[in-house]
């Protein structure tokens, strides 16, 4: 399968999992989230990224990349439905709509805003629904992510444990078949228990104190479905390698200055200054090339 279609596949899979995890979250597993909110969510999401698409397209002009029919369409969406998605799911706002559309704004706007040159084509290089996440909490303190509880808090223990099972399984097939992310996810994790045990030497407390994070499911979900976005992440293993261990060592440094919500802070610190890395990279060719050429 080629770059193209291996990428709208991965894209179309993850839309079915995020999808089939929303439904399954408010009929089943206990999420708190509103229907209401999940709508808000995607409409924005949608809009959002088709109006974005439009400039774009008018100031290119170029076709839309939605333009073609319905299934066209649908697979141009892919993105903003999968933003919209992790958002409602994601953030915890009470009764109020207004925040998960800021949120969705924010994600679909951020990929537009915030891009770099990769193997020469502009790619965004912030997760956009982290993105979403990151912005609400900081500009509006009384909101906040979602609790850990609300993903199996219906459920027994023999069926979060079955839960579970089914997250590592399919974000694995995921992640290693379609898109190619299982070095970054090793990285990740291996660092992540570096840092755990790390912090309970320094704190005096048992080690597996710092490694019981990792059998939630909201740690498996950030590790299989939110660091791994293959749009907004390292191609290369040794830098997916890196881009992991990152995330999870700043994780660290952040838990032990007691910041709230550090998984999605520590995701949108590493991918910013990556961002500003790919920046500074494009700068010091354009230099070379400058002299080169004089």
């Amino acid at each position: 399968m080629s770059g193209p279609n291996m990428r709208l596949a991965a894209l179309r899979r993850f839309a079915v999992t995020i999808t089939v995890l929303n439904l399954l979250g408010r009929t089943v597993l206990g999420f708190e989230n509103s229907w209401a909110q999940m709508v808000v969510a995607l409409v924005m999401a949608y809009i959002t990224e088709t109006i974005l698409e439009m400039v774009d397209a008018a100031a290119t002009k170029k076709p839309p990349r939605f333009a073609g029919g319905i299934t066209n369409f649908i697979d141009f969406l892919l993105p903003a439905h999968i933003a919209g998605m992790a958002v409602s799911m994601l953030l915890y706002c009470g009764g109020r709509l207004l925040p998960f559309a800021f949120a969705s704004v924010v994600a679909i706007a951020s990929k537009a805003l915030f891009t770099a040159k990769v193997n020469n084509a502009a790619r965004h290089f912030l997760n956009p629904s982290n993105s979403g996440i990151v912005a609400t909490v900081l500009l509006f303190p009384s909101l906040a992510p979602i609790m850990p509880w609300q993903f199996t808090e219906n459920l027994t223990t023999h069926w979060s444990t079955a839960f579970a099972l089914i997250v590592v399984t399919f974000g694995t097939y995921l992640n290693w078949y379609y898109a190619r992310r299982i070095p970054l996810v090793i990285g990740w994790m291996l660092a992540f228990g570096v840092q755990g045990v790390i912090r309970c030497l320094i704190n005096g407390l048992p080690l597996f104190v710092g490694l019981v994070p990792m059998t939630g499911v909201s740690f498996l979900l950030f590790t299989f479905y939110m660091i791994t976005d293959p749009g907004a992440t390292p191609s290369d293993r040794r830098e997916q390698v890196i881009f992991g261990a990152s995330t999870a060592f700043v994780y660290s440094f952040l838990v032990l200055t007691h910041v709230g919500f550090a998984f999605f802070f520590a995701l949108f610190i590493v991918s910013f200054c990556r961002g500003l890395l790919l920046h500074l990279k494009e700068a010091r060719l354009g230099t070379n090339t400058s002299q080169e050429t004089s």
